[in-house]
């Protein structure tokens, strides 16, 4: 069967090409003033808040080129004005880090983002100088969220960041891998280190995380930030020619995205999503779900029901 593109897949389900115009568009809500306050979560060593719903940058933000660059500075804008805030990145992701601190800069975006990036190197001095190359490209003398890539080297690695963090060149600390596979040393890692922050993939399609990672990091303390939460996109193809459920609108759900993202965020022990995307439609449906009413404990039972065997 050939691979069929979310775009493909929207239109198959009777979605419009653009989100603004979709029902539960994020667009379509601050115009109208309904449900239009993005759903906010507390950061657990802080309390500071942020919306449930942010942004990802791997792959879609490894752009070069004019018009290339001029799709993501408008999602990237649009982002702000729908009320996102963290945006998570990494020097590993070719040219995505430069390019959203030199848009967010230019657009006056910067002290409106919440920045997190990461951090993969193989000795103290290299991490130091990849920090200090963050902190240029972001063109500020403190970063919000700097995390450890992959668990690559995790111990030393939050160990340098710790220091950063003393010297209040980081907000916070966290960690972060995005396969089921990284689950196990996730998990020592956070007693271990006790960082602020863990970024972990949790979808419909893969639930291990609600295992053991997700009451910890609540019972812990630590903020969560979700990876993948469309399972790297081929679920759209599934979905393709299926009809979300009627009762979906109970929660203000009225697409597959939504679907995914809401079910994903009313965890409690979720802080924020993160799906990557260039695409200002795909945008405006994602932070449509932040937006409204969350499923209760028994209608994300009843979600997960349909996508048994995943």
């Amino acid at each position: 069967m050939n691979r069929i593109s979310r775009r493909q897949a929207a239109k198959l389900i009777g979605a419009t090409a653009t989100s603004a115009l979709l029902p539960g568009g994020a667009v379509r809500l601050l115009a109208a003033g309904e449900a239009a306050r993005p759903i906010l979560r507390a950061i657990p060593s802080t309390g500071e808040k942020l919306p449930v719903i942010g942004l990802g940058s791997a792959l879609t933000f490894d752009v070069r080129g004019a018009a290339q660059e001029a799709a993501v500075r408008e999602v990237l804008s649009a982002f702000v004005k729908l009320g996102g805030k963290l945006i998570d990145t990494s020097p590993a992701y070719g040219n995505a880090e430069s390019l959203i601190g030199d848009l967010a800069y230019k657009a006056g975006l910067t002290k409106s983002l919440f920045i997190a990036t990461k951090i993969w190197t193989r000795s103290k001095p290299e991490g130091i100088a990849q920090m200090e190359r963050s902190l240029q490209r972001f063109r500020t003398r403190t970063l919000d969220l700097v995390q450890v890539h992959n668990l690559a080297d995790v111990d030393r690695e939050l160990g340098a960041l710790n220091e950063f963090k003393a010297k209040g060149k980081i907000r916070f600390t966290g960690m972060t891998h995005s396969e089921r596979k990284g689950h196990g040393e996730m998990e020592r890692a956070m007693k271990a280190n006790k960082p602020d922050f863990i970024q972990i993939n949790y979808s419909l399609m893969d639930r291990a995380a609600a295992q053991r990672l997700l009451p910890l990091a609540r019972e812990m303390g630590m903020g969560v930030i979700i990876n993948r939460p469309f399972g790297g996109g081929g679920i759209f193809r599934v979905l393709a020619g299926k009809k979300v459920p009627a009762w979906a609108a109970e929660f203000d759900c009225h697409t597959w995205a939504q679907f995914l993202l809401k079910w994903i965020v009313s965890h409690l022990a979720v802080t924020c999503v993160i799906p990557a995307t260039n695409s200002l439609p795909h945008l405006e449906d994602n932070m449509g779900a932040g937006m409204g009413r969350l499923p209760d404990a028994k209608e994300r039972d009843r979600m997960a029901s349909l996508f048994v065997g995943f």
